[in-house]
């Protein structure tokens, strides 16, 4: 999350156990992951878009029983890089698509929902892709809470919601979250069209589903279908904008809504999730396990 504007911080930050207990193909590029048991009783549940950093076991569960406890800060992640590579577990961070309190007949589970790039059988995907693809129920990953990006406080009645296809689950959450009579519009750019995965909404959020071609740049047709937008089809103002994804989107689109909209600065949550061209690096031991079974 390199560029953002303030966030909204948990209660608490501490590492947090989880066990998978299942995985679902949802569609050619979403793999739905859900995590239960565990220390999840300890997870507390903010709603709206709150991501985490997540802890892959990629070199096996010694390396997530060495994660210091504030990895996510400064000198943290500093004793996090001395953990010997092939036993450093992967960080990433996600989005909770869906969180589900205990039940009489199960405990808390959390769902996640991981975008797939290239192919685990063919070599081809990065260490939380091919992850995502191969896991197996049983397996423990550990997560530190970083709480929210939307920040409720700017409005809730209202919004404008603008993402790429990383964004879709922190706003299919905010929809969950929002009062049944919120208005607004959802703009979400996929890779294609068996990527628009329909989420629950309140009746007066229209969404747009935008497809991107293969030729075109992750989260410039977000951005051309909201600087093509009218006026009559922005929300009413004051409204609440929320804009995530490929650095470039929340970038451009923050811009054009306060240079050519006038929308307040403060009525602006934005975050780059990524950036074209910089994506995390893969460990040198799971580059060398996608070349060994190329």
């Amino acid at each position: 999350m390199a560029l953002a504007s303030r966030l909204v911080k948990p209660a608490s930050q501490g590492l947090v156990h989880l066990t998978v207990l299942r995985r679902e193909r949802l569609s050619p590029h979403w793999m739905r992951i859900t995590f239960g048991g565990g220390e999840i009783e300890r997870f507390e549940a903010m709603g709206y878009d709150q991501w985490f950093r997540l802890f892959l076991p990629l070199g096996g569960d010694e390396g997530l029983e060495r994660l210091p406890a504030k990895a996510n800060k400064m000198f943290g992640y500093l004793r996090y890089l001395r953990i010997p590579d092939g036993v450093r577990p992967v960080m990433r961070n996600y989005t909770v698509r869906t969180y589900r309190p205990a039940t009489p007949d199960s405990g808390p589970e959390i769902d996640i929902d991981f975008v797939l790039h290239g192919s685990a059988a063919e070599g081809t995907a990065g260490p939380a892709s091919r992850w995502a693809e191969t896991c197996e129920p049983g397996e423990s990953v550990v997560i530190i809470d970083e709480g929210l990006a939307f920040n409720p406080e700017r409005g809730v009645d209202r919004v404008l919601l603008v993402a790429d296809e990383t964004g879709l689950p922190a706003v299919a959450g905010i929809c969950a979250s929002l009062p049944a009579h919120a208005e607004g519009l959802v703009i979400v750019e996929v890779p294609e069209a068996a990527d628009a995965i329909a989420f629950d909404h309140p009746k007066g959020i229209e969404i747009r589903w935008i497809v991107r071609d293969p030729a075109a740049k992750p989260g410039e047709p977000a951005l051309a279908a909201l600087r093509a937008l009218t006026d009559s089809e922005l929300p009413t103002a004051p409204f609440h904008a929320y804009i995530v994804g490929e650095q470039a989107l929340p970038t451009e689109a923050r811009r054009h809504l306060v240079a050519d909209r006038g929308v307040a600065k403060d009525h602006i949550s934005f975050c780059g999730y990524w950036r074209v061209g910089a994506a995390s690096p893969t460990p040198k031991s799971q580059l060398a396990d996608a070349e060994a079974h190329a």
